[in-house]
């Protein structure tokens, strides 16, 4: 037998969450992690080709968060408009829970105040526990509870925050650290960057002292930075979903944006099945029940109803929607590729979603029919759904 590690990819630099994810997801002993990172970027570009051309054999990436939703720059990569990456599918996914810190470097003139007084305008910080009134004539949106409250950061500042003139992080981190920076810093430029562990990089090598990055305390501790600010995510329960991507073999391509070919047929054969967290579950353990299906697919826009014609195929074969996205195509203006996540897997070989024994599935059959109404249809992937291993894992249903 072989000693040679599997590789997996990983949006690095190391200690960013996607590399803490795949910690927990593989084997230490049979696999090797390898960061594909460009510090600028914003794109997991490089883990998808690491996987496509066989230079790693897993990939991951992260897919959406519970507070701030699908990460476009995923979404983007598996739109696949240029047709880069035909072989890659999704086999398996993973939750991890996220806990935002601030780092950097305390001003040096200063020593750390009571939490109290640490607001940039010298009043006193918010109870994270309670809300204040607002407006009282706001109108209140769909998601509201009161038309009269409104939202306060979890967490104060550990220490002024005033020197801090450039903050750095991945977009999803801003977004799920809205709060914490719109009360605290807003005066501070903000600068996107591929992960959250290159924001720390950037600030470790910063001389002036003046920035900062929303990052992991394990990156404080591997670059030797301050911890400004623990606990900074708008909600304790934060929680990110990450996709572990193979290469499926067997040849032939997957439909694109304006390809149709047998990729579904390529599926049912059994092909990019998951691999489990550790590569060792079951795949073809007789049970459809317990997993999920990833598909995209685009629609002619021209006739009413063409969208509600798709989605209903899910309905008619008893499919519960998970997740719908969209992003644009590019083959023309205000074209979409839509992407549809479900419960079921293609071929399952067993019970099937909808109850019917025997090794076609519902979703075999609801596929087949989509096909029939959409221009194009390609199938990213089946795995086991493990929504229950992260606290923001939950919250399904269409």
């Amino acid at each position: 037998m072989s000693d040679r590690k599997l590789v997996v990819a990983y949006l690095g630099p190391p200690t960013s969450y996607t590399h803490q994810a795949a910690l927990k997801t593989f084997d230490h002993q049979t696999h090797s992690f390898q960061p594909q990172v460009s510090i600028q970027a914003l794109l997991s570009i490089d883990v998808f080709e690491a996987v496509q051309s066989s230079t790693a054999t897993h990939g991951i990436v992260p897919f959406e968060n519970s507070s701030n939703g699908s990460v476009i720059y995923t979404l983007d990569l598996f739109a696949d408009r240029q047709h880069l990456f035909p072989s890659i599918t999704v086999t398996d996914e993973a939750y991890l829970d996220i806990h935002h810190y601030l780092l950097g470097h305390t001003a040096p003139s200063s020593s750390a105040p009571p939490p109290t007084s640490l607001r940039p305008s010298e009043t006193p910080a918010p109870d994270p526990t309670t809300t204040i009134a607002d407006n009282a004539s706001a109108t209140p949106g769909p998601l509201s509870s009161s038309p009269s409250t409104t939202a306060q950061p979890r967490a104060a500042p550990l220490t002024r925050l005033t020197h801090i003139t450039h903050l750095y992080s991945h977009p999803q981190a801003f977004g799920q650290c809205d709060l914490f920076l719109r009360t605290y810093l807003p005066h501070a430029t903000r600068q996107e960057v591929s992960s959250t562990s290159a924001a720390a990089t950037l600030v470790a090598q910063d001389e002036t002292g003046c920035s900062a990055a929303i990052s992991s305390l394990v990156a404080a501790g591997e670059l030797g930075l301050g911890v400004l600010g623990k606990g900074i995510e708008d909600r304790e329960d934060n929680c990110t979903r990450f996709f572990v991507l193979r290469r499926r073999d067997g040849g032939g391509s997957h439909a694109s944006v304006n390809d149709s070919d047998d990729t579904i047929d390529h599926a049912r054969n059994g092909e990019g099945q998951g691999q489990g967290t550790n590569g060792s579950h079951d795949e073809n353990d007789g049970s459809d029940y317990g997993y999920k299906t990833l598909v995209s697919f685009t629609i002619t826009h021209l006739l009413p109803g063409a969208l509600a014609d798709a989605l209903m195929v899910f309905k008619t074969h008893g499919l519960n929607l998970t997740s719908i996205n969209s992003r644009p195509s590019r083959v023309r203006p205000w074209h979409y590729i839509f992407f549809v996540e479900f419960e079921g897997r293609v071929g399952g070989g067993g019970a099937a979603v909808g109850g019917r024994k025997g090794k076609r599935t519902d979703v075999d059959t609801a596929l087949d029919e989509l096909q029939g109404t959409v221009e194009a249809c390609r199938w990213l992937g089946s795995w086991r759904d493990r929504s229950g291993m992260g606290k923001g894992g939950k919250g399904r249903g269409s």
